[in-house]
């Protein structure tokens, strides 16, 4: 019985599955996309975003955790300057898979995973969102509406 044991082990020991989750999530960090099986994806996605999350906080002990994973010096620096940049509003989620279909060669279901705020075309429409403060329960903003909107009336008038 395998219960409670979560990880996909990829067909692959441990240290070359590790090796191989560190390279793709270079060249993730690096390209912002890239090409992969369904299964290779989903791994990566939860190799990749506990990285991303760390690096909301730049901190020496961050990089250090970060770097233990990547172990390439140009994908944390990337990581913690560009990536963290974009992201620092959002609370998760960094990531998206896309499925394309099947391979030509082997049939494997093949799969696009790519950074979510870096993708030009699902965030063509929406506005850049503003940040709304919390606003209170004691009908301040409707004493802020009515001076408006009667200006407004005395305007249509003359």
């Amino acid at each position: 019985m395998r219960h409670g044991k979560k990880t996909n082990h990829l067909g692959r020991k441990t240290a070359h599955r590790k090796a191989m989750l560190a390279n793709m999530a270079c060249s993730l960090i690096e390209h912002k996309r890239i090409n992969t099986t369904v299964a290779k994806a989903k791994a990566l996605k939860q190799f990749v975003e506990p990285l991303v999350t760390k690096s909301k906080v730049d901190t020496t002990h961050n990089r250090r955790i970060v770097f233990s994973k990547l172990r390439q010096k140009d994908a944390v620096t990337e990581l913690f300057r560009d990536v963290a940049a974009k992201v620092g509003d959002r609370p998760g989620g960094y990531t998206r898979i896309i499925k394309l279909g099947n391979r030509l060669g082997d049939n494997a279901d093949m799969a696009m995973i790519e950074l979510v705020d870096y993708n030009e075309l699902y965030n063509a429409g929406k506005p850049t969102k503003k940040k709304s403060t919390r606003r209170s329960r004691r009908g301040g903003g409707a004493k802020a509406v009515a001076p408006a909107a009667a200006t407004t009336a005395s305007k249509e008038e003359e």
